[in-house]
């Protein structure tokens, strides 16, 4: 017997929603343990190969609480810059998680009407994410925004947006969601992605003058001159105790 399902259990416990493809995409090869090509490795490891797999697009339905997400977002779109259809390029559901893919153009209109409906009201944004893709042409860079319903029982969701590295431009989501100020700037400090509207892109965690952004899948693995900026670094006995 199928049990019966109600919209508030958590889609982790649910089984794979019926609609979803179960092919994923194929974006490229990994050679070796690690992604490493040229370490010299005499383990063997170093021939292995295996395809870097992306979740494919969900159909609906999705399970669980992701339809009336679905539902209530493209309502709350009607009338707006930009329709559903529009402005989400598809739906992820993968291990129990949901992921909306947005046309940047339209990420804060997304972000405005998941924060301000009703019957969605994420009203935090927990935190903003960086992603290199340097073999997803036009789609190199992904800013990937985590949200929180607080309102409605602690619902998550992500949006995820892409950007080519040749225009490194994304909205600021930062005038609706004002705590993710500091994790933007920390995105553009790490991947160099520009928020467009933010009110103060600075870095965050380099110096203002460190050239180039540390995570990107370009930026050199060693070689880089540690740089104290006039710190010092005190004796053994003198620092701090934590025990």
């Amino acid at each position: 017997m199928t049990p019966t399902v109600t919209s508030e259990e958590e889609p982790e416990n649910l089984p794979a929603p019926p609609g979803t493809s179960p092919e994923p995409v194929v974006m490229g090869a990994r050679q070796g343990m690690f992604g490493a090509s040229d370490g010299g490795d005499t383990s063997g490891y170093g021939g292995l190969v295996a395809p870097v797999l992306f979740p494919a697009a969900a159909v609906r339905p999705y399970g669980g609480y992701y339809d009336e997400i679905a539902d209530h977002l493209e309502r709350a779109l009607v009338g707006g810059s930009a329709s559903y259809s529009q402005a989400v390029e598809r739906v992820v559901v993968d291990r129990g998680e949901m992921t909306i893919f947005v046309a940047r153009k339209h990420l804060v209109a997304v972000a405005r009407a998941l924060r301000d409906d009703p019957s969605l009201r994420f009203d935090m944004c927990t935190g903003v994410s960086g992603v290199h893709y340097p073999h997803d042409a036009g789609r190199e860079l992904h800013a990937v925004y985590h949200l929180l319903s607080i309102t409605n029982g602690g619902r998550r969701i992500r949006l995820e947006v892409s950007c080519p590295d040749d225009d490194r431009h994304i909205p600021s989501v930062v005038g609706v969601y004002p705590a993710g100020d500091w994790h933007e700037r920390e995105t553009w400090d790490m991947f160099g992605i520009q928020f467009d509207g933010h009110p103060a892109l600075t870095r965050i965690l380099m110096p203002d003058d460190w050239p180039g952004h540390p995570q990107r899948k370009d930026y050199p693995l060693g070689g880089i001159p540690v740089e104290y900026k006039g710190a010092t670094i005190p004796p053994p006995d003198q620092r701090r105790n934590y025990s």
